[in-house]
């Protein structure tokens, strides 16, 4: 019998809704895709997501912006993050969070990780001294203690930053992700649990905040035409005073956006029916380990990671290339060089060298990522397991 294959696309998405592309076609058929573009007293579909999600989210105010990494620096630049601050962060991430705390001006400190690929909470309290930020990531989403997390910035006057990319729609203990910070961000690209092919949304509490946001992401003198906002004379001491960086969202991406919102609950529970197949498929295979999730943390399922604890580069090579020979695509964090999405924190020679994380250095070395598309059905998800169970018996030593 011929061995099984796996011929689905691993970046292939669901299409966009009826409703979606209805929204899209009717913002087209105007012209008005600018998001200030709008009549007087009229909302556009911009400023509608806007509350809609600040809705969604329970907090006072959100921003759209053009992606999850210019949300980031519009935070940390509208906290008044600058040249010779230093933000920490948890060194397991993606390139645009270190991106945005370099565009900010600040220093970055790198905390190392632990086995769950979660922040290491000791490594943070240790340094928490050496800065006044943290930018915390809940890479992969993968969401840590976000209790004790809240005690360390009380205790050493950390301000808490929420990089959420990957947990719009999870929680720690019954509160939302991103509901903890000071600012959080959100992403809407493709891969992410919304889809507009790029975007971004910053969520705060905090007028002074909110407001320098929507001044640095180039809203010109028509601050007045968001509606998710503070009162206007909020914006009177600041209106020359803080820079353009033109960062906004369009209409278009916004009104692609917001049936997606609707739904969104929906969706994240189908990924996590793809993810516990995964996940308990995995777990019963010899020499891989997903990590155990804490009961108080909600997750996202949209992406699965393993580690093959103990196996040599060598032998994890043989490993992906099995899987990838048979249509199993996994990304690997251990690389000496970027690949793709995928770099770990040595490759990002622009922030003028960090000292070695051994931890995060040990963990990564072994660690496996896939994304898990509403694409795949739950049978596919099953023979994914099984194809994988296949390599690892024939590749790693038992």
């Amino acid at each position: 019998m011929a061995e099984k294959l796996f011929t689905k696309d691993f970046t292939k998405q669901e299409p966009v809704c009826d409703e979606a592309i209805a929204n899209a076609l009717g913002v087209l058929k105007t012209g008005r895709l600018h998001r200030y573009n709008v009549s007087s007293g009229e909302k556009g579909d911009a400023a509608l997501l806007e509350e809609e999600f600040a809705a969604y989210m329970g907090r006072k105010y959100c921003l759209a912006c053009t992606s999850c990494g210019s949300a980031m620096h519009l935070a940390l630049r509208s906290l008044g993050v600058g040249p010779g601050d230093t933000v920490l962060c948890n060194a397991f991430t993606l390139a645009p969070v270190p991106g945005a705390i370099e565009n900010s001006g600040a220093d970055i400190e790198l905390v190392e990780i632990l086995d769950d690929y979660t922040i290491d909470l000791d490594d943070l309290e240790r340094k928490a001294g050496k800065a006044a930020w943290l930018m915390l990531s809940h890479m992969r989403g993968h969401i840590t203690n976000m209790d004790r997390v809240m005690e360390i910035c009380t205790t050493h006057g950390l301000t808490l930053i929420e990089d959420c990319a990957h947990t719009m729609g999870a929680s720690w203990d019954g509160r939302k992700s991103g509901s903890f910070g000071k600012v959080a961000c959100f992403s809407t690209q493709t891969y992410k649990h919304i889809n507009s092919g790029e975007g971004g949304l910053l969520v705060t509490d905090d007028p002074d905040v909110i407001s320098r946001a929507i001044l640095h992401s180039g809203s010109y003198m028509l601050y007045d035409r968001h509606t998710s906002r503070p009162a206007m004379e909020v914006f009177e001491p600041l209106k020359t005073m803080v820079p353009n960086y033109s960062s906004r969202m369009d209409n278009l991406r916004a009104a692609i956006l917001r049936p997606q919102l609707r739904t969104l609950d929906e969706q994240c529970a189908r990924w996590n029916k793809r993810y516990k197949i995964l996940e308990e498929g995995l777990n019963g295979i010899d020499g891989i380990r997903c990590p155990q999730r804490d009961p108080r943390e909600s997750y996202v399922g949209s992406s699965i990671q393993f580690s093959l604890t103990g196996r040599d580069e060598d032998t994890i090579k043989a490993f992906l290339q099995g899987c990838m020979d048979r249509g199993v695509q996994l990304k690997w964090f251990g690389n000496k060089e970027p690949v793709g999405y995928t770099s770990d924190y040595s490759s990002w020679r622009y922030l003028g060298g960090h000292p070695a994380l051994a931890n995060t250095d040990r963990i990564l070395r072994t660690m496996c990522d896939m994304r898990i598309p509403l694409t795949f059905s739950e049978e596919d998800c099953e023979t994914i397991v099984d194809i994988i169970k296949r390599v690892a018996h024939a590749v790693l030593p038992q």
